[in-house]
C-alpha cells in the first residue's frame, strides 16, 4: 500500500450514526477529499454494531469516490466463521487493505474484554487468521506510544506488539499523543525489538476544552505542561482554545515530519476544518 519513501497523509472516519449526521459528514468529507489523502480508514463499531454502515461507507469511498480505503475490523463479538464471511464480503467490494484490531470492551462490561465463543483473544490471533484465509492483502495494526492501558509494563506491551507484527502486520498506526518525544522513543524501542514496518503517528487536534479530559482519559496521553496551561487558562474562551490547539497541532505535525515520521494519520471525528487548516499550513511552509 506504500511506496518506500512516501510521506503519507491519511484520515480516519466513522460511519455516521443517523441521517442528520450523514448530511454533516457529506459536507465535511467533501472538503477532505480535495486534499487527495494517501488513504482513508473506516472504523468498525463494537461487536459489529455499525457493520452494515461500515461496509456501505467503505464501498462508497472505495468504489464511488475512488479513495485508497482501509477497513477496520475488530475481535469484539466476532466468531471465526463470521470473521471469514465478513472479510470475504469486504474483498468482494474490492478491499485489499485492513486495519485489524482487538477493539474496546463492550459498553458496560465489568470484566474488560472477553472473547466470544470461537472468537479471538487479541489482534494477533485475528491477524494470524486473516493471513491464513485472505490472500494478497495489506494489514495494519494499532500501537501505543505511551503503552496500552491494559498492559502491565512497556516491556510486555512491546513484546505483544512484536508478536502482532510477526503474525503478519504490514504497518502500524499509533494512538494519538501530544508529546513527540514519546513517539520517537517508542519507534526507537520498536526498532530495537526487531519491528521494521512503518509506524505512522496518529494525530488529533485539540480544538475544544471539553475534548481535553475525554481524549486524555481515552488514550492516557500525556499533555505537555505549557500546552495544558494554555488550554486551562483559556477554558472559557473557545476561540483562544481553538487557536492554541491548532498552533500546537501544526507545530507537532511539522516536527514529526522534519524528524523522520513516515506520515500523519488524522483522527478527524468526521470533521474537516482542523485537518484542512493543518494540511494547508504544512503545504505552504
Amino acid at each position: 500500500m506504500f511506496k518506500v519513501s512516501e510521506k503519507t497523509f491519511s484520515f480516519e472516519f466513522y460511519p455516521p450514526r443517523d441521517e442528520i449526521a450523514a448530511v454533516d459528514f457529506g459536507l465535511n468529507i467533501g472538503q477532505l477529499i480535495k486534499l487527495s489523502p494517501s488513504f482513508v480508514s473506516v472504523t468498525y463499531g463494537a461487536g459489529g454494531s455499525t457493520q452494515s454502515r461500515t461496509f456501505d461507507l467503505v464501498d462508497y469511498l472505495k468504489n464511488r469516490v475512488g479513495l485508497n480505503t482501509v477497513a477496520h475490523y475488530t475481535c469484539v463479538g466476532s466468531t471465526r466463521s463470521r470473521t471469514l464471511e465478513d472479510l470475504k464480503t469486504l474483498r468482494k467490494l474490492g478491499l485489499q487493505n485492513f486495519m485489524l484490531l482487538r477493539g474496546d470492551p463492550e459498553v458496560g462490561s465489568k470484566y474488560g474484554f472477553i472473547p466470544c465463543y470461537d472468537g479471538f483473544a487479541n489482534a494477533t490471533e485475528l491477524i494470524t487468521f486473516a493471513r491464513e484465509f485472505i490472500d494478497d492483502c495489506c494489514i495494519g495494526g494499532g500501537a501505543y506510544p505511551e503503552v496500552h492501558p491494559e498492559s502491565p509494563s512497556a516491556e510486555i506491551d512491546m513484546k505483544n506488539l512484536k508478536k502482532k507484527v510477526d503474525a503478519g502486520c504490514d504497518f502500524l498506526i499509533t494512538q494519538f499523543f501530544f508529546d513527540n518525544k514519546r513517539y520517537f522513543d517508542f519507534v526507537a524501542r520498536a526498532r530495537k525489538a526487531g519491528i521494521k514496518c512503518r509506524i505512522i503517528p496518529g494525530i488529533i487536534p485539540l480544538t475544544k476544552y471539553a475534548q481535553l479530559e475525554r481524549f486524555v482519559n481515552l488514550s492516557r496521553a500525556s499533555v505537555p505542561p505549557a500546552f495544558l496551561e494554555q488550554l486551562e487558562s483559556n477554558r472559557y474562551n473557545p476561540d483562544a482554545v481553538y487557536k492554541a490547539g491548532m498552533d500546537f497541532a501544526i507545530r507537532q505535525c511539522r516536527d514529526l515530519l522534519m524528524l523522520g515520521a513516515p506520515g500523519l494519520h488524522f483522527y478527524t471525528l468526521n470533521k474537516s476544518r482542523a485537518t484542512v487548516e493543518i494540511y494547508q499550513t504544512l503545504m505552504v511552509r
